[in-house]
């Protein structure tokens, strides 16, 4: 493995971060924030192209930041893994950002809104490439503190109400998380993931590690909406405005999925017979309230939502089954449900205001109103389900086939029946609001400056489901570090 020297890994944390900081001393100038904000987004995008191709060429790319040598100093590891979702959350954050200009207002423009959207997409980005435990909390933090200014900015009744839930509920998780890192660094004397997966290698994973591992399950747990965690979810989700929705859809419960999967394939991998297994069944019942909230709503956000909950049970069951095959659909599928649930938003709220409504009862026509629309969210739909040759298939196929291979034929067969009702879900919001009578509108918006960003989602979703075999490659060798652990120690432990 080659090492960077330079601090080239660092500059996709520091462009947002820079930026946000910017950002601050522009508070006023809305027209200046907004192209900055663009710019750097798509500055971003690039370099994580690059960081992806640097990483694909010449393997998992390290920084010890300080000079401090791992495990003793604070180091940043970009695997393939962590590269890929970089550069996916920075598609989803240029594209949330441009909806912004014309969906967010001027009132929560000038009070730092995008500022606090370029902390968010900094903590989420130092929190895929942090690599050890304590900066993973740190990064947390960044981006809570984000999210909490991003969910109450504007002040509705709604927002005031449900921030309250969702800050409560995260500030007891985050506590249960430090309290859990003491407790680890006070069993093994180390917080970097490289160090801890080779102390209890060596060791072996005493029972009272197994009890940490739970205890991380359910930190990330609360923080990915999994089952029996899920439930602030729905009201908080719908309550901030739809580009806001659409990054914390997207980004945020996948911070919680993408730590479950490191702490389990990384260090908590000696006592599967109790971790993982719990991690199946948590994540079969994640998938079935998933599946139970998403047809017992008619709010097209709450459909939606539900629907995040369903596809972190999909993913996180691959992990569990724990084989190359599932671990590689977990990865393919983790990639297209954080593309095509940032562009479900989008596209739900911008159904809501042309409909002047989110009750899917109340929406009727508007395909004769709004025709590409209607199509847009019909294709998005048809990727959410899994339908081939669409981005959610290859993901899906792949975890079932792992279950299978790992002897976990009951909970597989459920993830595979979740398509049919996942599918359900979306083309009955399809039915009722494109279709069926045509219910009189209050007046007819225009979608100018709307439609860019969800086209621009839409095609790079396609793209990676029709582009697969160009995928493959990426992550299989993102698979690869997941399933050996010896690749991803060798090079942060330079062994």
């Amino acid at each position: 493995m080659i090492s960077m020297n330079n601090n080239f890994i660092m500059v996709p944390l520091l462009i947002p971060l820079v930026t946000a900081i910017l950002l601050i001393f522009f508070n006023k100038h809305v027209f200046l924030q907004r192209w900055i904000s663009a710019a750097a987004s798509l500055l971003s995008i690039m370099i994580s192209l690059m960081l992806v191709g640097t990483v694909h060429l010449h393997g998992i790319q390290t920084v010890d930041v300080g000079g401090w040598k791992a495990p003793y100093g604070i180091v940043f590891v970009a695997d393939m893994y962590a590269s890929l979702l970089v550069l996916t959350t920075n598609l989803i954050s240029f594209a949330a950002i441009l909806y912004s200009f014309k969906s967010i207002g001027r009132d929560r423009e000038v009070f730092y809104y995008y500022p606090g959207v370029h902390f968010l997409i900094a903590g989420v980005t130092g929190a895929f490439m942090t690599g050890d435990i304590f900066n993973l909390f740190v990064f947390f933090e960044v981006l809570l503190m984000a999210s909490y200014l991003l969910i109450v900015l504007g002040g509705t009744k709604i927002q005031l109400r449900e921030s309250i839930k969702y800050i409560v509920i995260n500030v007891f998780a985050s506590a249960i998380f430090v309290i859990t890192v003491a407790y680890l660094y006070a069993v093994t004397g180390t917080l970097n993931m490289a160090d801890l997966s080779v102390k209890l290698a060596e060791n072996g994973q005493s029972g009272l590690l197994t009890v940490i591992a739970i205890l991380f399950l359910i930190v990330f747990g609360m923080k990915g909406a999994i089952f029996p965690f899920y439930f602030w979810m729905p009201g908080s989700y719908q309550a901030p405005p739809t580009a806001v929705t659409a990054l914390f859809g997207a980004l945020l419960t996948k911070v919680g999925v993408y730590s479950i999967t490191r702490v389990f394939t990384l260090i908590f991998i000696h006592d599967t017979g109790v971790t993982h297994e719990v991690l199946a069944w948590l994540s079969a019942l994640t998938v079935l309230f998933g599946i139970i909230g998403s047809l017992s709503y008619w709010d097209i956000r709450k459909i939606v939502i539900y629907n995040i909950i369903t596809a972190a049970g999909v993913i996180l069951f691959g992990v569990a089954a724990f084989t190359s095959a599932s671990i590689e659909g977990s990865i393919y599928y983790l990639l297209h449900d954080m593309l095509i649930k940032g562009t479900l938003f989008l596209l739900a709220g911008t159904i809501a205001a042309a409909a002047g409504t989110s009750n899917i009862k109340k929406m009727g026509g508007l395909i004769r109103h709004y025709p590409f629309l209607g199509w847009l969210f019909f294709i998005a739909a048809l990727s959410l389900a899994g339908i081939p040759p669409l981005s959610g298939f290859i993901g899906k196929l792949k975890i079932v086939q792992g279950g299978f291979e790992a002897g976990e034929f009951v909970i597989s067969i459920l993830v595979l029946l979740s398509s049919l009702l996942v599918l359900q879900s979306m083309i009955r919001i399809f039915i009722h609001a494109f279709w069926g009578e045509e219910k009189p509108l209050d007046v007819k918006i225009s979608l100018k400056g709307l439609l860019f960003p969800i086209v621009f989602l839409v095609a790079v979703s396609v793209a990676y489901g029709l582009g697969i075999e160009f995928v493959s490659p990426y992550v299989t060798q993102a698979s690869d570090t997941l399933i050996d652990p010896s690749i991803y120690i060798k090079a942060v432990l330079k062994e």
